[in-house]
């Protein structure tokens, strides 16, 4: 009986050193040697809506956060003053119109004169018919240059995206070039994720990646999409004499940099909101696709919870 009872203890002990030596060979694998990272940050394309025009706002029918579709108006400008400037274009094209027609009709008849009118004057005439139909063409491309602020003073959504941080008011009045809404654009989301130097030897565009968002469960599938060429270096900078500013460091202790690699993201499984700013874990290439065997399904596992 105290055989068989220091045999069970022993085939325990050997048992969890066992599954001991085997986590301990699974985190030093996902820590230390596969190309994994917590580090990585969802990244979005985000558009400023700044208007060409200047004017006062005259409505704003969409609020904050919501989803809007490629040619919704955001906001519009009071378009009374855009109507009465396209009225004074058209004047202004009327104008010219008659006032070429009496400087051509003057021309054609000097020209039928001749030895009764000087040549210099048949000149003049023509050269003042010139000058009217020059006139002409820019008033009406001022009305076109009326009518185009007018169509610019309602300014629409140029992608599918969602509103952000909306602070605009009906009564404020727009400066042309400043950005009064942001508009995130819903197709254009990817992952940034910053892995350390010394794994990326083991990163090459189109392997596959595993994200993990730190606020939901289930894991994506993306790849990666290109991989940063240069970070900034901080000993690069230069003082008033011209030298450069190199910060000391102890010769003992290396710390690796991190490089930027861009991760496109597949198919987002229902229930995920991916917002711009989240943090995640993402692994790629062996290590998003473990093999299929216990070793490989707990590294999997330890990837998807550290």
């Amino acid at each position: 009986m105290v055989l068989v009872r220091h045999l069970v203890r022993t085939v325990v002990t050997l048992v969890m050193v066992s599954i001991a030596a085997v986590l301990l060979v699974a985190v030093w694998r996902t820590y230390m040697t596969a190309p994994w990272t917590r580090d990585g940050r969802v990244q979005a394309e985000v558009v400023d809506i700044a208007p060409e025009v200047p004017g006062t706002i005259a409505s704003v029918p969409v609020h904050d956060n919501q989803f809007v579709h490629k040619g919704d108006v955001l906001f519009e400008l009071d378009p009374v003053r855009f109507r009465l400037a396209i009225a004074e274009a058209q004047a202004a094209v009327e104008r010219a119109t008659q006032q070429l027609r009496l400087d051509e009709s003057n021309a054609r008849r000097r020209q039928g004169l001749n030895g009764v009118v000087s040549a210099e004057e048949q000149q003049q005439y023509a050269i003042t018919a010139a000058v009217a139909s020059a006139g002409l063409d820019a008033a009406r491309v001022a009305l076109t240059l009326a009518n185009l602020n007018m169509v610019r003073s309602a300014l629409r959504s140029p992608v599918n995206g969602y509103v952000t941080n909306l602070r605009l008011r009906v009564g404020d009045y727009a400066t042309v070039g400043q950005p009064r809404v942001a508009v995130i654009d819903a197709d254009s989301f990817w992952i940034y994720g910053y892995f350390e130097e010394t794994q990326i030897d083991g990163v090459h565009v189109g392997d596959p990646a595993r994200i993990k968002l730190m606020g939901y469960r289930q894991t994506l599938i993306g790849y990666v999409e290109s991989i940063t060429r240069g970070i900034n270096d901080q000993d690069s900078k230069i003082d008033r004499y011209g030298l450069p500013d190199v910060n000391p460091v102890f010769t003992w202790v290396r710390l690796a940099q991190r490089i930027p690699v861009r991760v496109a993201i597949g198919t987002v499984p229902p229930g995920i909101l991916l917002a711009s700013g989240m943090t995640c874990s993402i692994s790629v290439a062996d290590a998003a696709n473990p093999p299929n065997t216990p070793f490989g399904r707990l590294l999997g596992v330890l990837q998807d919870y550290l």
